[in-house]
């Protein structure tokens, strides 16, 4: 769990600011979390996720001080395993949790030709056992103590994301259209 914990987001403060120069900093580190599940068939949603970094960076940079202050499978995917949600025929598989996670927050977007590229990338994901110990960077740890420093590292991103959706809902941002 090395991988997440060492660049946690910060709390928020009182006034539920998000800074975007921090905020950029600690999601920078995301896209190699993509790396543990073990498959290229994962470098698109990667390459995305980084596209969409770079995208927010380049508006940022433009005026730092302008945007000073400012996304949701992986918070869904991570609660889902924390929470032990899983296929009893298949405990160490972690596809319900990749699922649930797109369903939630992506599938809404995407259209038919895509949920069906997400239905087969699923059976490229790696075992949960592999992909916990990819999650800590080949450390010794048990289960439960790297699902400990996911819990560790949910606190400060769902409230951080929380604070985004709420962003969008009030600028009326929210996404209409599918890919």
């Amino acid at each position: 769990m090395a991988l997440l914990a060492e660049h946690l987001l910060k709390p928020l403060p009182a006034d539920k600011q998000i800074e975007t120069g921090p905020f950029l900093e600690a999601v920078s580190h995301l896209p190699p979390f993509f790396d543990c599940l073990g498959s290229p068939v994962f470098t698109p949603i990667k390459a995305d996720i980084s596209g969409n970094i770079t995208k927010i960076k380049a508006v940022y940079d433009t005026d730092p001080a302008k945007f000073r202050t400012l996304q949701n499978i992986l918070e869904v995917f991570l609660q889902s395993i924390c929470d032990g949600e899983r296929d009893e025929n298949h405990p160490n598989h972690i596809r319900v949790n990749a699922t649930k996670a797109y369903e939630m927050a992506l599938k809404k977007y995407h259209g038919w030709i895509v949920q069906k590229i997400f239905q087969a990338a699923l059976y490229a994901a790696p075992y949960k056992s592999d992909f916990l110990k990819a999650l800590s960077k080949g450390q010794n740890v048990t289960e439960e103590e790297c699902l400990e420093k996911v819990r560790l590292f949910l606190v400060n991103f769902t409230a951080t994301i929380d604070v985004i959706y709420e962003m969008y809902t009030k600028m009326n941002a929210e996404l209409n259209y599918k890919v």
